[in-house]
């Protein structure tokens, strides 16, 4: 009727031909290419969705490499005997007129002095502003915590402690004609692990000692602690009383700092392994052990106190710290692979399939509530029926 017969065309030949096998069961059916067009705006659409969807994936695969932090509190196993204390400070007195001594619960006294390293300098070289924390300023103690919450982070500690080395900095040298007007005591000792005082006093006074009594016009504790810890020596990690400078005009004058310790344990290892005991000794054996995914250390809170004494009473610096029967787990552990690759494959495809379905909505809303210029100019002019601008008539002379 309509002159395909003649040409050997038929209805079969303008259709899909019958599925057979497993075609059968295709669920995705296809379009023809000549069935669809590209457009400009499908174009910035299809880009905009690709990078929206790049940046997404690659939050959730920064999300995932960050891991996810847990903290979990213990009783403290196994027997501990010492405990490491490391010092780094500068007193603005000469190294001869200051005697360093702990002393703890137990009743024994350690001549620290004789532990720790002194050196004569000069004040004029520590004073750094750049570093120094000053306890009376509040702005600069908001920007202190700021950075001591970087040290609460897994991963920002076992970076640090792999970056620097762990031993003491050297003392800046001493230009021609300058006094020594200072002394620097720096360096680690052990003591037992239980309550005590740690304390910096003049010559002559704080312990019933042979020699002749410093001056009381000599007495100048201004001090500044550039290192103060427990447990291994880490000089990166930052602890609430590493590079505090505190001063005062008056000669009796007694700085009192309370300290309250917690083991501390930060690690990557989905199964840490627990040291049977934080004797120096025993930690040592324990990190060649686990290797650099775990750090042990020990965490305080400190409570300071500065004032002004009468002669009768001992002036000096003064550390009272004691020690909590806890231990505390700080431990980083990351998701399967599989995982990431689900939550990554669901984003990029939520938002390939909706971004789809909202282009689709706007070129409909376009197409009906537009502009009525031309919304009904299909069927006025070129009537039902056309193919391609042609009218059916002309298409069937063609093929008679």
């Amino acid at each position: 009727m309509n002159g395909f017969a003649s040409h050997g065309l038929d209805e079969s030949s303008f259709g899909e031909k019958p599925s057979s096998g497993i075609r059968s069961f295709d669920a995705f059916p296809k379009t023809k290419p000549t069935y669809t067009r590209r457009t400009t705006g499908g174009g910035y659409t299809t880009i905009i969705l690709t990078a929206l969807s790049a940046f997404l994936a690659l939050s959730e695969f920064r999300s995932w490499y960050r891991g996810t932090e847990t903290q979990q509190f213990s009783v403290e196993k196994g027997i501990s005997h010492t405990m490491q204390i490391n010092l780094d400070a500068v007193v603005a007195m000469r190294c001869n007129d200051l005697h360093v001594n702990v002393q703890d619960a137990s009743g024994d006294r350690i001549l620290a002095g004789d532990m720790l390293n002194k050196e004569p300098t000069n004040w004029k070289l520590w004073v750094n502003p750049a570093r120094i924390h000053h306890q009376s300023d509040s702005r600069d103690r908001k920007t202190r915590e700021e950075t001591e919450a970087e040290d609460t982070h897994v991963g920002h500690v076992l970076g640090e402690v792999r970056r620097t080395a762990r031993k003491f900095p050297k003392s800046p040298r001493m230009k021609r004609g300058m006094a020594e007007d200072s002394c620097r005591i720096y360096g680690s000792l052990e003591g037992n692990k239980v309550q005590g005082d740690f304390h910096i006093t003049a010559r002559g006074h704080g312990y019933m000692e042979f020699g002749e009594h410093l001056s009381h016009e000599a007495f100048n504790f201004t001090h500044l602690i550039s290192e103060l810890s427990f447990g291994p020596l880490y000089p990166s990690l930052l602890n609430p009383l590493d590079h505090t400078l505190a001063r005062t005009p008056d000669n009796f004058n007694r700085f009192q700092y309370y300290l309250s310790i917690v083991p501390t344990i930060y690690t990557r290892s989905p199964t840490p392994t627990m040291p049977t005991s934080t004797d120096p000794n025993a930690l040592t054996t324990t990190l060649k052990r686990v290797g650099g995914n775990t750090v042990f250390t020990n965490q305080y809170a400190v409570t300071q106190q500065s004032r002004v004494v009468p002669e009768s009473t001992i002036p000096g610096i003064f550390f009272k710290f004691d020690i909590e029967p806890i231990l505390l787990l700080i431990s980083e552990t990351r998701g399967d692979i599989l995982g990431l690759v689900v939550r990554v494959v669901n984003v990029v495809s939520g938002i390939m399939v909706g971004g789809g379905w909202i282009y689709q909505l706007l070129g409909w809303g376009r197409e009906n509530f537009g502009a009525g210029r031309g919304r009904g100019r299909g069927k006025s002019e070129l009537g039902e029926g056309m193919l391609h601008g042609r009218k059916e008539e002309e298409d069937e002379g063609r093929y008679d």
